[in-house]
This record gives structure tokens, sequence and C-alpha cells, in this order.
């Protein structure tokens, strides 16, 4: 048993066999009607980090919480390539009482500790991340605005001719909801199909390779937060109903996309 500490976010297995975890450095939850829903940050919120965690002791190693002199404000998902480095997601934060708001951003890293960059910035609220099953494509899902992102890679690690976009030019726009909505974690299955929490429509809704809604799977909780597939065939989705703390599982309607060094 490991105690981490802060607000332990999105994790991953790494090639090493240990769980990579994205910490936010804690969120203030508060209860009403009967369900738990997240706030601002503690006032003592100092940032946050990544760490790995090794499943058989316990040990926990911070890896990041820093890139270059920029402190990490509030990692959230992450995502290993096959190449055995990952993307992970800073989320950003917004301050009770403030009018400014922390902006967030895409990062790249090594599981050894020795490489950290940003590829990405600035979004707004980045939190899902996920690979196409070809690895061509990183796809990232923005709270704020609900909106799925695709950016094209060009080697491991590298967003390709991200440097010479207009700033106004994040990536290629995957898909946005007709409706307001929020994203939050995304999954992706092995057709390439994205499948990203979407909220408050409560569940998930799925978008094909070519941007456009297939089917909205409903959950009986506005705050759906998390996806991820598994079972004998990777066709069980596991969803989290945040603000009714349950795990739902559903057929998917295709197999999940095997995540790179899952057991």
């Amino acid at each position: 048993m490991a105690d981490l500490g802060g607000g332990p976010n999105g994790a991953a297995l790494g090639p090493d066999g240990r769980c990579y975890v994205c910490n936010n450095g804690g969120v203030q939850f508060h209860e009403r009607n009967g369900r738990l829903l997240p706030g601002f940050p503690p006032d003592d919120h100092s940032g946050g980090w990544i760490e790995a965690v090794d499943l058989a002791s316990g040990d926990v190693e911070r890896l990041y919480d820093h890139c270059a002199s920029n402190p990490l404000t509030a990692p959230n998902d992450i995502v290993f390539d096959k190449e055995g480095g990952f993307w992970f997601t800073d989320l950003g934060l917004h301050h009770r009482g403030r009018r400014v708001r922390d902006l967030g951003a895409v990062y790249y890293a090594l599981p050894d500790g020795s490489l950290i960059s940003q590829q990405i910035f600035p979004l707004e609220g980045p939190n899902g991340i996920g690979l196409s099953p070809d690895e061509r494509k990183l796809y990232v899902s923005e709270s704020l605005t609900g909106r799925v992102w695709a950016f094209d890679l060009e080697a491991p690690g590298r967003v390709a001719n991200y440097a010479n976009r207009p700033p106004w030019r994040k990536g290629e726009l995957h898909w946005t909801s007709p409706e307001y909505a929020m994203f939050d974690s995304l999954a992706v299955d092995a057709d390439g199909y994205v499948y990203v929490a979407d909220i408050p429509y409560g569940g998930i809704s799925v978008i094909a390779p070519d941007g456009q809604l297939e089917r909205q799977i409903a959950m009986p909780d506005e705050l759906t937060t998390n996806i991820c597939f598994g079972g004998p065939d990777n066709r069980q989705m596991y969803i989290t109903l945040s603000s009714s703390g349950k795990l739902a599982t559903v057929r998917a309607p295709r197999r999940g996309l095997r995540l790179n060094f899952a057991r």
C-alpha cells in the first residue's frame, strides 16, 4: 500500500511495471444533495507532480514537479507510447477568489526522470489524453471548452510542426459538442474511435476517426469522469460515476485499444 498524499488522478503502468500517477496536489470536495462535487484547490496548494509507485513494495518516487522553470500545476491524465515515454496533461487551476487562471499544457517525459518537455501550450483545462492505434495522432480533451483536439506526431514525444503554427491554431479540432459540455477523461478503441467522458450530458460520447459523433452512452451521473477498457477481450468499459462514488461497467461496441505495458 502507498499513501501518496495530494490528489492522485490519472495512472498508467510503465515499462518497468511501476504505476505512474498524475498527482494534482489536492482538490477540495463538497457535498450537495447527497452527491460529492469537486471544487477549488485548498489554500495551501503548492502544485502537482508525477510519481511512480512500486506495486510490490509500495515505494514511491517523485519524478517531476517542474518543467524547466515552470512548476507543474495539476497533472491530470497520462498515456505511454510504445517507445516507453509518456504524455500527460496538466489541467491548470483556478483558485477561489482570484480573477486569473493558470493555463494548462501537455508534456512528454521519460519514466527514469531524465527528461520532461512541454509540447503543447496553452490549453484551456486539458484533461483526457490518448494515442491513436498507429500512434501518429495524440488526442486531448479540453475541459473548459468541451473540445477534443487531435495533434499529428512526427516522432515519439514530438508534435509535428507545432512551433510554426499561428497562436490561434492549437491543433486539429476533432470534435466539439453542439451543446454546452465539459469533457473529462478519454480512451481510444482498437479502431481509432475516441470515447470521452461528457459533462453534464452524463455519459460517454463516442467520436469516429473522421471526427463525427457516432453515439452517446448514457450514465446515471452528470459527473461521469473516467473510462478505460478491460476484460478478457478488452470490450468491457469501466466508467467512474464521480458524484455518486460508483464504478459502472458497460459492454463496448468495439474492442478497446490495449495500452502499452498493460498486464
